[in-house]
């Protein structure tokens, strides 16, 4: 059977750079609180994405570790405003206990 690559599904993708929005800043955090005393072992993540219409998009999960968890998400007019959106959490998770997962 011959295979016609235009119309391929199986052929290998080329990212085009679209002029679309870059995002500049760190855009994963991964924190976890862990106290064996307490019977807590916890996850909480946020991360930036821009979305198709020119917004950026602050995505949160958090649960117990070794669950899925829960999510949400919330987007935003600009990157400056997700992005201090993602300081405003990572700061106020990091007062509550949560330490960066270290790679």
């Amino acid at each position: 059977m011959k295979t016609d690559l235009a119309k391929s599904l199986d052929r290998k993708f080329v990212a085009r750079d679209s002029g679309g929005m870059e995002l500049t800043a760190t855009t994963h955090v991964h924190l976890v609180h862990v106290d064996p005393d307490l019977n807590m072992a916890r996850f909480y993540g946020i991360e930036l994405q821009p979305t198709l219409f020119g917004e950026v998009s602050v995505l949160r999960a958090w649960g117990r570790i070794g669950t899925n968890g829960q999510a949400m998400m919330v987007t935003y007019e600009d990157e400056v405003e997700a992005a201090e959106a993602l300081q405003k959490l990572e700061k106020q998770k990091r007062r509550r206990g949560y330490v960066p997962v270290s790679d």
